[in-house]
């Protein structure tokens, strides 16, 4: 491969990595073509973005954003696969479902801003809530006050309402 050539795919690597605000490193060393197909198919209709790039090319990549994203160069051996996700715990979920006897396996993530390093994080990264999740749980604890309040008070209404009716019909 000419020199031009790697330097067009480190940078279009780049923009990937930029493009999306997650990204998983998948060991694919054990998986053949029509697996390898399958897990793009899989992926696809989950919107990830599968890619399977040299180790060198992705390191170079790496090196080149603004980002030290230097924990991950130790994950860049054998064969290497990149998931690309907006949503945190999407890969870490299909890899889950998907693997059979560690293939595909998880070498290192970056997810949320933070470094998963080796498969024993992938239960971690399956815990992740995305944004929208969290907005919801937030939106929850906020609302429960509020209802426990107004249901309070319509309860304490009726039986007051209740006493009152029974009090008023009662002769004298």
């Amino acid at each position: 491969m000419r020199k031009e050539d790697k330097s067009t795919i480190i940078e279009q690597i780049a923009a990937t990595i930029n493009e999306y605000n997650h990204f998983y490193l998948v060991d694919v060393t054990a998986m053949n073509a029509a697996a390898t197909s399958e897990l793009r198919r899989i992926c696809y209709k989950s919107d990830i973005k599968l890619m399977v790039i040299k180790n060198t090319l992705l390191h170079k990549a790496l090196e080149s954003m603004e980002n030290d994203y230097s924990p991950l160069y130790a994950c860049l051996k054998g064969t290497t696969a990149i998931m690309f996700s907006d949503v945190a715990n999407a890969p870490a979920k299909l890899i889950k479902e998907k693997a059979k006897d560690g293939i595909p396996g998880l070498k290192g993530a970056y997810a949320e801003e933070g470094f998963y390093i080796g498969a024993d994080q992938l239960d971690a990264l399956i815990s992740i809530k995305s944004k929208n999740e969290v907005i919801a749980d937030i939106v929850a604890l906020l609302q429960s006050p509020a209802k426990n309040v107004i249901s309070a008070l319509q309860s304490g209404g009726n039986t007051l309402h209740g006493v009152l009716k029974t009090l008023g019909e009662r002769p004298e």
